[in-house]
């Protein structure tokens, strides 16, 4: 992958240089185990590194500094941004422990976003970048965000944003968990972002349990049985298929 950078000015980019180098040493390091583990065979052309007012407004109308396409990902390193929005998402409730741990949002965690875009890649999904990719959202979604954080980050703080995004659940499922995880992607990014993150929320925490509790820890099992929904026609929604009803 090429890494592009699309900074307003230097002095702009001289500020991000340290942890962009150290995002694409860890980058690279994730690109190699997903190429040899969960078929990853077409990675991105490139990683532009750039501003979150660009990534938000120029080159995305979406609030959230980091998405990919086909052929490019999108990402910008400024950490401090990254930890006002997630900040943000908690919509000023009482949630000290949680704000806390947003506040001091650190780049262990943040490279995990890196990640996860390029997660997206993998071959292993059944939706490409331009089908509709609807009703199962939630697995593809999910799976990008348990994959890095499994992979990348240490088991206290995998175990610490698995506690936080099951609290954040809970805080917000009177407002948001009306609805199926098959209807992952129907809201828009014109909804609070709060109501945005729900659901990336629930389908991490699904594909946590059922990776760890339902398959064993075995990953690629669990993607044969998704293959095995898709093959056979997608005649029930994904979450009936693994008989999922709690979410």
């Amino acid at each position: 992958m090429k890494h592009v950078y699309a900074f307003e000015s230097k002095s702009e980019y001289d500020q991000y240089d340290k942890i962009i180098q150290k995002f694409r040493k860890k980058l690279n390091e994730y690109e190699q185990i997903l190429k040899r583990d969960f078929l990853l065979d077409d990675s991105p052309n490139a990683v532009v590194w750039t501003s979150t007012q660009l990534a938000t407004e120029t080159f995305s109308t979406i609030p959230i500094p980091a998405f990919t396409n086909e052929n490019v990902i999108y990402m910008s390193p400024d950490i401090e941004e990254w930890r006002k929005l997630f900040i943000r998402q908690l919509d000023n409730k009482n949630l000290h422990k949680i704000r806390l741990f947003y506040e001091s949002y650190s780049e262990e965690h943040l490279i995990v976003i890196l990640a996860h875009e390029l997660t997206h890649h993998l071959d292993l999904f059944v939706d490409d970048f331009d089908d509709e990719r609807a009703n199962s959202i939630w697995f593809e979604e999910g799976m990008c965000f348990y994959l890095p954080r499994k992979l990348l980050l240490n088991e206290a703080d995998f175990q610490q944003i698995l506690q936080v995004e099951k609290e954040l659940i809970q805080e917000f499922s009177s407002e948001y968990g009306h609805h199926s995880l098959d209807d992952f992607g129907i809201e828009s990014y014109t909804e609070s972002l709060s109501s945005i993150m729900f659901d990336y929320w629930r389908s991490f925490i699904q594909i946590h349990e059922l990776v760890e509790k339902r398959y064993n820890h075995n990953i690629l099992e669990l993607f044969n049985d998704y293959h095995h929904w898709h093959n056979q026609g997608r005649k029930i929604p994904l979450t009936q298929f693994f008989s999922i009803y709690n979410y």
